[in-house]
């Protein structure tokens, strides 16, 4: 039996706090040869502002459709998403997404000023006012030593770093990032782990990260949503009550930190239980497929 405070399951309906709000969000992908899949079936919770959230479950559980649901990149079928209150229909200027295939998004004949730079000169952003940011933001993620260097000069942790820092000076309010250690070393995403609430600790961004690893979601997530199989639901929603301070050999040490481990376990072995080995695989799971 779990503990009374363990959990905090999340209140439907609209919390006008709230700096990202998902409200019975439906999707199915309609085909005309094949029967219809439908891949999200009624997804609601909310983030605050300045919250760090996990997003974990199953293989083909619906991550990435929620994903591009939430950023404006995808119409869901029903429901909606808000940021700050106001209705996503479109790609909104305060989201930012950071991709697991970070290669693909870095463009190699590019200095790593001038990927970092790139949404802001899109932007038409002055050009003192880029400097600033970029500089700023490549100092955040370490790379301040680097700006004349190309992509392919660097290792996979650090063009990852490059791309996190891309997000980091368009300054948004929200920041997707999907699976985005999933190509990285283990000790590589141990680092980018640390870095990750490093940045969230100082710039105070609200961030909901994707990912199949359950220790890193309980170590980075001061909370876990946890989906269903397809057609996805929230099939829990954990708060992860850690030190705030947290680092990779004393917090992932702790007995509460297996107690929290072995609870989203738990959850994530029900969902592919409850599947039946029937689960329908949905676009975009598999491979990042992104608009």
């Amino acid at each position: 039996m779990r503990a009374e405070n363990e959990q905090i399951l999340a209140k439907p309906g609209h919390d006008t706090g709230a700096m990202l709000s998902v409200h019975g969000l439906k999707k199915v992908y309609r085909s005309k040869k094949d029967a219809d899949v439908e891949a999200v079936r009624n997804l609601t919770f909310d983030l605050r502002p300045g919250e760090l959230a996990c997003l974990v479950g199953p293989s083909g559980s619906g991550k990435t459709t929620l994903l591009r649901c939430i950023s404006g990149l995808l119409e869901p079928t029903a429901g909606e998403v808000r940021l700050g209150g106001k209705l996503v229909t479109g790609p909104p200027k305060g989201m930012a997404v950071v991709f697991q295939e970070y290669g693909r998004s870095l463009y190699p004949w590019m200095t790593v000023k001038a990927n970092v730079e790139l949404p802001l000169k899109n932007a038409r952003m002055p050009k003192d006012q880029r400097n600033e940011l970029v500089e700023t933001a490549l100092q955040s993620v370490g790379l301040a030593h680097v700006p004349r260097s190309y992509p392919w000069q660097l290792s996979g942790g650090m063009q990852q770093r490059v791309a996190i820092a891309r997000a980091v000076a368009f300054q948004p309010e929200v920041l997707l990032m999907d699976e985005p250690f999933a190509a990285v070393d283990a000790q590589t995403r141990a680092d980018l782990e640390d870095l990750i609430r490093s940045v969230w600790a100082s710039l105070g961004v609200t961030i909901l990260f994707v990912t199949h690893d359950i220790d890193e979601s309980v170590y980075l997530g001061e909370r876990v949503i946890m989906l269903s199989s397809s057609p996805t639901v929230i099939q829990d929603d954990l708060v992860i009550d850690l030190p705030a301070d947290r680092d990779q050999l004393t917090t992932r040490s702790l007995p509460r930190f297996a107690e929290l481990r072995a609870h989203v376990y738990e959850q994530i072995q029900i969902a592919k239980h409850a599947a039946q080995g029937n689960s329908i695989e949905t676009p975009g799971e598999s491979e990042q497929q992104w608009p």
